[in-house]
This record gives C-alpha cells, structure tokens and sequence, in this order.
C-alpha cells in the first residue's frame, strides 16, 4: 500500500552517484520528485522504478546547471510546484594544481559548485518560509573544513557550500525551514571511480577512506529529516574534522544569539 504523500524533493544531480541514491529514500518515505541533471535517459529509468515501487510521481528536467540561466529556467518550469526539499547535490571536482586547471573549468566549477546552489536555494526558499516548513540539503565535502592543496577551488567552493548552510540555519531559527550540510569524505561515486582509473593521486587513497555512495545517501537523508545543521559521515571522517568542527558549532550558535538579539533592538 502506498504511503500518503508528504510533499515534493527537488534534487539535483540526479542522473548518478549520491543524488541517484537518495531518490528511493525520499520515495519511499512518501515524497515525490522533481530529478534534475543533464542526462536525461538515467533519470527517465529512475523515476520508472520508483513509480513502480513506490507509486512516486517524478518531474524529470534534463538542465545544465553549469548554465548561468539554468536556475531561473527551473524555478519557472516549477512554478506551481510546491517544493517542500531542495536538495543541492550537483557538483564536480578536479584534482591537480590551481594554475594548470583550464580557465573554463575554473568558471564552470564555481558555478555548479557555488552560483547554482546559491541561486537555487535562493529561488526556492522564500515559498518555504511563506508556508513555515521545508527543507534544504547541501552536499558539501570534508574538504569544506579545511584547504586542500591540489583540490584548492573545490574545497573553496565546498567551505562556501558549509558556511551558508551555517548562517541560513542560524538565520531560519524559528521559521520550520531546516538548512542541512552533509560533509562526506571521498565517496565512491562514478565521477571518483573515474578519476581513480585516471589519477595515480587518486588512486593511491586507501579504500579504508572511501565510502560507499549509498551509506553517505542513508546518512544524509536522516540528517536532512531531523533537521541536523552539519552531518558529517563516517567514523573515520568524523574524528578527522572533530578538532574543526566542534569549535565552528559553538562559534555559529553564539553569532546567531548575538546578531537574532541585534535583529530585534
């Protein structure tokens, strides 16, 4: 018997890797779906399989969100949706030096990575807090905490990714809207796997540090359910960014006491 529905999860990169994954989670737990990526043929066979399993009815837009007019094109496309998640996967990294990195993969990074992301939670956000309920996943990295030679402009657009998470929910204190981080480490996803068969760099991390699409999906969308600012999965991982982490938390809820006070003087 199928669930009563709970609303519609907007995802992003949804063709493949942890967005893919997290499609049958919010499917099976009473969502439908709007799936956004660029190959359409991958997402069409998802929402087919979720129809089937989980009666979900799926909206599939074939985007580009390394467009600058992508975000706007979806939000108008979605303009008698209701999107009560957005969830902000799409995204991509290249290893090796900053200065060798191709100009146009230098914009296009910090516009998937960044202005898309920005630009959809912007778009989508004000709905939310006119109902007073949704919800916001942000796919960063652990690269988010700390710079990472030979990864520098993606772990700069991933500390972009966790700081806004981090001011929005501070922000959005009161309002039913939650804004959730998750920060996982390498994850073994069809880009890494690519990336490993090419890079002896990349293929020379443990696999002990390589975690599985599907476990990250799990522990993303149970942060994203309970509200969680920050979740980063994976015991390893966690212990690796504890001495960051917990310092930025005390740091974050002390500046949103003080600027919610200042707000109201």
């Amino acid at each position: 018997m199928a669930k009563p529905r709970k609303g519609t999860v907007l995802i992003t990169g949804a063709s493949a890797g942890i967005g893919a994954a997290l499609a049958p989670l919010f499917a099976a737990e009473g969502f439908d779906l709007v799936l956004v990526a660029r190959r359409e043929a991958p997402m069409k066979a998802l929402a087919a399989e979720l129809k089937r399993r989980h009666g979900t009815r799926s909206i599939v837009l074939s985007k580009d969100l390394l467009k600058p007019t992508a975000a706007r094109e979806i939000a108008r496309t979605l303009a008698n949706e209701r999107i009560d998640v957005l969830v902000n996967n799409a995204g991509f990294y290249e290893m090796g030096a900053f200065a060798d990195m191709k100009p146009e993969r230098v914009r296009q990074m910090v516009q998937l990575n960044v202005a898309s992301l920005a630009e959809l939670t912007h778009l989508f956000l004000p709905q939310m807090t006119a109902r007073g309920a949704g919800r916001i996943l942000n796919i960063a990295s652990i690269a988010a905490f700390q710079a990472v030679p030979y990864l520098s402009l993606y772990a700069g657009t991933k500390a972009f990714v966790l700081s806004l998470t981090e001011g929005l929910a501070e922000e959005l204190k009161g309002t039913g809207v939650t804004v959730t981080a998750v920060c996982p480490g390498i994850t073994e996803t069809e880009g890494v796997r690519s990336a490993r068969k090419k890079s002896d760099l990349a293929a020379s991390v443990p696999d002990l540090f390589v975690y599985d699409e599907g476990e990250v999906a799990r522990d993303a969308f149970r942060a994203c359910m309970a509200g969680e600012v920050v979740r980063v999965p994976g015991a390893m991982v966690k212990m690796m960014t504890s001495l960051n982490q917990y310092p930025r938390t005390i740091m974050r809820i002390v500046n949103g006491l003080v600027v919610r006070r200042l707000a109201r003087k």
